[in-house]
């Protein structure tokens, strides 16, 4: 896998249902390398410190595989990396094979895939329709977060290699599929349930299905 784009935002004002707020999901890349620290990218705009950013949500990876479906859905937008609010675009990132808790070595980083990005209404103002949260939902490839096992720095070009799969066969969009299914297999979420790579605080919620 390799890095295309390293991406950072500024804190944007937005006005959603007649009130303003600030998004930090405006993200664009720059030509110099990221440095991925323990809880965010230095940086690096973090606003909704409940819901981004943290141990589990560190920096946000998203593959540029996945642009041309998106372009060919939204061709008026003006596209350029970093749309989704990625810190990272990855040629090569495939959900379907990532495991969560796999390790990888991203640039000078050391990095553990943590948990499926799981959309707000901010990405639908991003792409100007929020029919799209539900679009982005059933595409069933959702990037991934990471947590930051040692801090390090990642530019273009670098690679993004695995170091040490995990032991736990659950996949980024596996677990995807089941935060969102009615129905939980209860195979996965055995699965989900073990993998201490998830928070804890999510684990925990999902132990209702069981």
């Amino acid at each position: 896998m390799k890095i295309i784009s390293t991406n950072l935002g500024n804190p944007t004002k937005i006005v959603w249902n007649g009130k303003e707020t600030t998004t930090g999901i405006y993200k664009f890349p720059v030509d110099q390398p990221i440095l991925l620290e323990s809880t965010d990218v230095k940086g690096d705009s973090v606003i909704d410190r409940k819901h981004h950013g943290g141990i589990y949500k560190a920096a946000y990876l998203f593959s540029a595989d996945r642009y041309a479906y998106w372009k060919e859905k939204y061709p008026d937008l003006e596209w350029n990396w970093g749309m989704f609010g990625e810190n990272l675009t990855i040629q090569g990132l495939d959900e379907s094979q990532i495991r969560i808790g796999s390790i990888y070595r991203l640039g000078t980083a050391l990095v553990q895939i943590t948990q499926p990005r799981e959309p707000c209404y901010k990405l639908g103002i991003r792409f100007k329709d929020q029919n799209m949260i539900k679009q982005f939902i059933d595409q069933g490839f959702p990037g991934t977060y990471v947590r930051v096992l040692e801090s390090g720095t990642v530019k273009t070009g670098d690679s993004m290699e695995l170091s040490k799969a995990s032991e736990t066969p659950l996949t980024v969009q596996e677990f995807y599929k089941l935060l969102y299914a009615k129905t939980k297999d209860s195979h996965v979420l055995r699965l989900a349930l073990q993998n201490e790579a998830i928070p804890k605080s999510k684990r925990e919620k999902l132990k209702k299905w069981t």
